[in-house]
């Protein structure tokens, strides 16, 4: 059988005070030769977002996966497991009791792939460039805690934080602190086109938007711990998913991973002797409804309720995605700590006589007009049956008269970030595997949705709380309580949490460590041949 499961060591666990410190920095290794990846993710330049490649304007998961391999952080995350790693710091830590102080000393010799110095006045302009044309599309809320940036020397950096948090190595680790070159990116305006210049271990080489391809190539000055497998990865962009497997049976590709559709997965596992194998993977990606809390319509808690006691998260995963996901109860999903299912605990199994007497009580007549939004080309081909299915749920309740819209992502996220739907589906790929992940962009100021959603105790005294905390499991209890307002209040309402899946085919190396537990795209491990 070509399908296989592969057990990743378990990220939850106990977030220490950090101090890492880098070992050999030499970036051979491998066979060298070429790989090519497939993907269904789209990146593409566009009026409303015409800098696809800067880091200040962009926090989705494809294009993210480029960046983690052409620029370098200070930090990064693990091959598995939770803890943070050197990358462009030599050490990284702490340099006070409470976590609001944290320093990190470079590597020597750093450059930009065009040649340039990378120095600590880098740093220190990439972090104050990403907080000051705070992009709404970019993820400089994850940074909206620093209080201000310096480079006392040309290798060292220090940060001040307004408040405690424990998770800021994470977030050093993220694209958002992505090292930029400041004598090539504008202080104040973003970086149009398709080119990079970073100090990952790969360079961008050529990116052919309309022909759909990206090639990067070895970055022979990189300095770093991580050991390529390959000299050069091609990224092929397909319409869809059938497009792409194609490619795969016919060798055009050697790899395809986003998005696969349970009918996929389970033919090209299932298939013998066609010389593909499919890797399957534990994984932190969530899917959800996000409700305008200022609609007229939606805005109003029992109606949110009501659709959260009515939609049968079992079914999803059964019938449309052929048990490739796991219902999900919870805005924090299973694996990470402080998961708990508060959604389970206040609404139990679908039940519409209880949806109804909700509706009922506060005095909203029905049917409820409802219109669900989805993506096109974004989540994967399910995605449009996912959202037939739960309009045909809240439908044979009798209390909705619910209609389905897709929209192409380029128009899709924009319109989502500024409120124009009521009720609109959204995917989650954490950018490190703590349950701050999921709450703080949800729920904090400026989040990362742009929700009018706002809940004091949330922001003022839970996440901050949480944050305090370096040993993760003492966060628990506040964990549990933002999860146990957010199912009473329902702005979100978790549908399931996937798994991750990898085809590739036979002779391709590296294939369970491509990605990692938040999903990130580890394309420096996929080679041919013996791997160690």
């Amino acid at each position: 059988m070509n399908r296989k499961t592969l057990l990743l060591p378990a990220v939850a666990g106990l977030l220490a005070p950090l101090l890492v410190a880098c070992g050999n920095d030499s970036a051979d290794g491998g066979n060298g030769g070429t790989i090519v990846v497939g993907t269904t993710d789209r990146i593409e330049a566009t009026e409303k977002a015409p800098a696809p490649l800067d880091p200040a304007a962009v926090y989705d998961v494809s294009t993210w996966n480029v960046f983690r391999n052409t620029f370098q952080t200070l930090l990064r995350l693990p091959r598995a497991g939770s803890q943070p790693e050197a990358e462009a710091a030599e050490e990284c830590g702490f340099a006070d009791q409470r976590s609001t102080q944290y320093r990190c000393t470079l590597r020597e010799g750093l450059t930009f792939s065009n040649g340039h110095e990378l120095t600590a006045e880098d740093v220190v302009f990439s972090v104050n460039r990403m907080l000051g044309i705070d992009d709404p599309g970019g993820p400089a809320s994850l940074l909206s805690n620093l209080d201000r940036v310096e480079a006392p020397s040309e290798n060292e950096v220090v940060f001040h934080l307004r408040k405690p948090d424990a998770t800021f190595p994470h977030k050093l680790a993220t694209p958002a602190a992505a090292i930029l070159d400041s004598e090539v990116y504008p202080a104040d305006e973003l970086y149009e086109g398709y080119g990079i210049t970073g100090s990952g271990p790969y360079v961008l080489e050529s990116f052919d938007a309309e022909g759909g391809r990206a090639v990067l190539a070895r970055n022979e000055a990189y300095k770093g711990d991580l050991e390529l497998r390959n000299g050069r990865v091609e990224l092929r962009f397909f319409d869809d998913s059938q497009a792409m497997e194609r490619a795969l049976r016919d060798g055009d590709i050697d790899v395809m991973n986003r998005s696969l559709s349970p009918e996929q997965i389970d033919r090209l596992g299932s298939d013998k002797g066609d010389g593909i194998d499919v890797v399957e993977m534990s994984g932190q990606e969530i899917r959800y409804l996000v409700f305008a809390t200022d609609d007229p319509v939606a805005g109003r808690k029992a109606v949110r309720q009501a659709v959260a006691q009515t939609v049968d998260r079992g079914e999803l995963v059964r019938d449309v995605y052929e048990r490739t996901a796991e219902p999900l109860y919870s805005i924090v999903p299973s694996g990470l700590t402080g998961h708990h299912n508060s959604f389970f605990n206040a609404y139990g199994e679908p039940d519409a006589k209880a949806a109804r007497a909700t509706l009922e009580r506060a005095g909203v007549d029905t049917p409820v007009e409802l219109e669900l939004t989805y993506t096109t080309d974004h989540y994967g081909p399910a995605t449009a049956e996912e959202f037939k299915v739960l309009a045909e749920q809240l439908n044979d309740s009798g209390l909705f008269r619910a209609t389905v819209r897709g929209v192409p992502w380029k128009t899709y996220r924009p319109a989502s970030a500024e409120q124009k739907y009521a009720v609109y589906g959204m995917g989650w790929f954490p950018d490190f595997p703590d349950p701050d992940n999921f709450v703080a962009p949800f729920f904090a100021e400026d989040n990362f949705l742009g929700s009018p959603y706002e809940n004091n105790e949330i922001r003022e005294q839970l996440i901050p709380r949480t944050r305090v905390k370096e040993q993760r499991d003492q966060a628990v209890d506040d964990f549990v309580r933002v999860q146990d307002i957010v199912a009473k209040e329902v702005p979100v309402l978790p549908l399931w949490q996937g798994k991750q899946y990898v085809a590739a085919r036979d002779g391709v190396t590296g294939v369970e460590w491509a990605l990692n537990s938040s999903s990130v795209l580890q394309l420096w491990e996929l080679g041919r041949g013996v791997q160690d």
